[in-house]
């Protein structure tokens, strides 16, 4: 008798084995910034297009959201990425080996993030490794006003999508631009492609 298929993970759930130890500190952070919002798991739903269900399963640590979901809530939580991602660590350097880093990828696997800072606390401004399987595309939501993005090509091809906008960066190219509106990630080339990412958020006031 053949075995049944396995289910199908739901697109917002993480697939990869790498970002699954951080699913307990998002878990926690998630709840503390909504709590401390005072927002319920449905209104937080509501506003970050995130369901209900899959943010009961971050908070509890049963689930680690694919980066666009950490985006959205995010977002909708009016906080920086990192404030998701951010444990308590000890002062003084901080060598983050390659080995051992959390990257947080795309629900098909195609597009990966690596951040080049401690998870120690927020940040204002935050440095990641992008990585894009060829001819892979990343769709990425409005960041808050007041974000920008400064990206430079390590390898490859890629084009920035941003409205009816569309920039060809080979590698060597740099890119800055306003984050607060949709904008596109996609490999041109035939290869794998590799950018580096620097995110500021705007200063909060009061």
């Amino acid at each position: 008798m053949a075995r049944p298929p396995k289910p199908k993970k739901p697109a917002e759930t993480e697939s990869t084995e790498p970002s699954t130890d951080l699913a307990p500190v998002v878990g926690k952070n998630l709840k503390r910034l909504r709590t401390e919002r005072g927002l319920s798991l449905e209104r937080l739903a509501q506003s970050s297009g995130v369901s209900r269900a899959m943010l009961g399963q971050v908070e509890l640590g049963q689930s680690a959201p694919t980066i666009n979901v950490l985006w959205k809530m995010a977002r909708a939580l009016d906080v920086p990425f990192s404030a998701l991602i951010a444990s308590n660590q000890t002062s003084g350097a901080k060598v983050m080996r390659s080995e051992a880093a959390k990257r947080l990828m795309s629900s098909d696997g195609s597009f990966q993030s690596r951040a080049l800072f401690p998870y120690d606390e927020p940040r204002r401004v935050e440095f990641y490794e992008l990585k894009l399987t060829a001819k892979g595309v990343e769709k990425a939501e409005a960041h808050a006003p007041g974000t920008t993005e400064n990206l430079v090509v390590a390898r490859g091809s890629v084009e920035i999508l941003m409205g009816a906008e569309v920039h060809k960066l080979e590698a060597g190219d740099a890119i800055l631009f306003e984050a607060d509106q949709p904008h596109v990630y996609r490999n041109a080339g035939g290869g794998e492609a590799v950018l580096y990412l620097v995110m500021t958020y705007a200063e909060q006031v009061g």
